[in-house]
């Protein structure tokens, strides 16, 4: 049974080699909830997540034991990562298992320190047996969650928390497979019994959620998300109890939702995260969960390891669900200073062209006078929208 004792244990072992991530306050969700909002940022982390610490507690406790034989671990990027550093300081080789889905960008970080990374399976699970099976050969197989040494390395994060903070109130934490939050929640519960433990899932894939609901852990059919961090179709068995008997409440965010709290991060706080590091933002945000008048509140924003294209689409999802990127396509007459005339009444209107494509005639739906050109444009919102559309209407336009 994991105590507060292991995780001080996990905490002094490896201390030295992770960074003590800040508290940030937050004063527009402060304000905007009425609480004291502060921000725990492990993007700051070594590997761009909290993973290392748990898989540094893992090899550091068996490392006499492995000094010729490689740690083994599946993962979708982060507690890759978190393995691959963690075997590097510990100077043993690593193999990790990572499903098809997983990001070019978190596959080459992975090699990048030094492991060999495998490519098997459709969800974790599956790549979770091809690492066991690796590891029957002779090596420490690391579980991503499920393991309370991995725990106990996890719940590191909350000894920092209350050192920095001591009085918190409420802490919000992604959930995936659960190692996170059930580290978390068995430090904060016995450090502050009053504080809440509320765990965020995708909406997509609410493992923890459903074992909640049916008393046990159950395999559920999981949705592609953005929040792909906590993409788990199975809550661990290890951490099942742990989150029953320890954790308040489980809620769950849209990809939608994510995309927003991503752009908020990015914009206000200049922190890039990747979805399920925003998971628990989007629970403040989009007001999941109670929090009481003036409480003291941390999300905990887990990891930053987003790949570069998927930040881009997702950020300019946010954008246009805020009505701040519009596209319209409109047809015009193709007669030399047409095109000229409808930008112009695009700009007077405050409109930012970012993209145009002005097609070559030819389309079978458009008559052979006119043409279409498909504009993306930056907006101040809604209302500013409505305001570009009705002038290129009323200048003659038509938009499609």
């Amino acid at each position: 049974m994991l105590t507060l004792a292991d995780i001080r244990d996990a905490d002094f072992r490896i201390k030295d080699y992770i960074i003590h991530t800040p508290l940030i306050p937050s004063s527009t969700l402060s304000n905007a909830t009425g609480c004291q909002i502060y921000l725990k940022p492990e993007t700051l982390q070594k590997g761009g997540s909290f993973k290392i610490r748990g898989a540094m507690n893992r090899i550091f406790l068996h490392l006499n034991k492995i000094p010729d034989t490689p740690v083994v671990a599946a993962s979708a990027g982060n507690h890759a990562q978190g393995v691959a550093i963690a075997a590097h300081i510990a100077g043993v080789q690593a193999i990790i298992v990572m499903p098809d889905w997983a990001s070019l960008s978190k596959q080459e970080a992975t090699r990048g320190y030094g492991a060999e990374v495998c490519i098997f399976g459709q969800t974790i699970e599956e790549s979770v047996s091809r690492a066991l099976e690796i590891s029957r050969d002779g090596g420490l197989f690391i579980h991503p969650f499920d393991d309370e040494e991995v725990m106990a390395g996890q719940g590191t994060l909350a000894l920092e928390l209350f050192s920095d903070l001591s009085d918190i109130d409420v802490i919000i934490v992604p959930v995936g497979g659960g190692g996170l939050i059930s580290g978390i929640a068995v430090a904060a519960k016995t450090i502050r019994p009053s504080c809440r433990i509320i765990g965020v899932q995708s909406d997509q894939c609410p493992c923890a959620k459903a074992a909640s609901l049916q008393g046990e852990p159950v395999c559920i059919k999981a949705q592609r998300t953005i929040a792909d961090g906590i993409r788990v179709t199975k809550i661990g068995e290890l951490t099942f109890p742990y989150i029953r008997d320890l954790v308040d409440e489980i809620v769950t965010v849209s990809d939608d939702e994510v995309a927003l709290s991503m752009l908020w991060l990015l914009e206000h706080k200049k922190i890039v995260s990747e979805g399920a590091g925003a998971a628990s933002v989007a629970a403040i945000l989009f007001k999941k969960c109670f929090l009481p008048h003036n409480s003291r509140v941390v999300p905990i924003i887990s990891g930053g390891n987003v790949d570069s294209h998927q930040l881009s689409r997702i950020l300019r999802r946010g954008l246009a669900i805020q009505g701040r990127v519009l596209r319209i396509s409109v047809i015009i007459d193709d007669l030399p200073g047409y095109l000229a005339r409808l930008l112009s009444i695009i700009g007077d209107s405050g409109g930012n062209i970012l993209h145009i494509h002005h097609n070559a005639p030819g389309d079978p739906d458009i008559p052979v006078h006119e043409v279409r050109v498909d504009i993306e444009l930056e907006t101040r919102g809604p209302d500013h929208i409505s305001e570009i559309k009705r002038n290129v209407t009323s200048g003659g336009f038509m938009l499609l």
